[in-house]
């Protein structure tokens, strides 16, 4: 019988907002990054994920998110809140340094081993979101697919649009509700299975 995986987030600590690749922490540790629209609900969803009310800011400003915001889950790996894209009412200038803070961290990130894209369930992915799962595929990183607000949908709608995300993009997607928790289990489940699977690949 294989060993038991512990799904649990039993210690988290915010351990800085880095707004350069050469700030990050060396230490080794694997890194799952969190992606998404400036208005997806990335700080909640990290909240209900790490189970603290406030451990990400949330803001009623898309766009909030700066730096690269790194949590350490379990001591064992981070989290990396990367900056939101899309329509945040800040200057072009900033929107450009924003992405070429998320494309500088993605390219030059060593111990990066995977990625949860979050997406809005009333809306449709965006070019953007289509452009990252494509660079995340030729690179080979491994990528899961957070369907975020599904308590705004019924509970067939919900099972329908997480459906046709994973048929037109071709990664697993969850749905998930930072109001009720649904999809929380599932999304820490998979990330623990990253993360022991890459512990193993390193051990062989």
């Amino acid at each position: 019988m294989g060993k038991t995986i512990s799904t649990k987030i039993t210690a988290c600590e915010f351990v800085g907002s880095f707004f350069a690749v050469t700030q990050i922490p060396r230490d080794r540790r694997p890194e799952i990054a969190v992606a998404g629209r400036s208005n997806v609900g990335k700080s909640s969803l990290l909240n209900r994920l790490l189970g603290r009310k406030k451990m990400a800011k949330v803001s009623g400003t898309p766009g909030k998110t700066r730096s690269l915001n790194f949590f350490l889950v379990n001591d064992r790996f981070y989290l990396v809140d990367l900056p939101g894209y899309g329509y945040a009412k800040v200057s072009k200038q900033m929107r450009q340094n924003w992405g070429e803070l998320i494309e500088t961290y993605l390219n030059k990130s060593e111990h990066l081993i995977g990625l949860v894209l979050l997406l809005d369930c009333r809306r449709e992915p965006t070019s953007t979101d289509s452009q990252l799962l494509q660079w995340l595929s030729r690179r080979q990183l491994p990528t899961l697919v957070a369907v975020t607000k599904i308590d705004k949908l019924s509970r067939d709608k919900g099972i329908r649009k997480v459906q046709q995300i994973e048929k037109e993009l071709g990664v697993p997607a969850i749905g998930f509700s930072a109001v009720t928790g649904a999809g929380k289990n599932e999304l820490i489940t998979a990330i623990h299975h990253l993360v022991h699977e890459h512990s193993n690949n390193m051990k062989a």
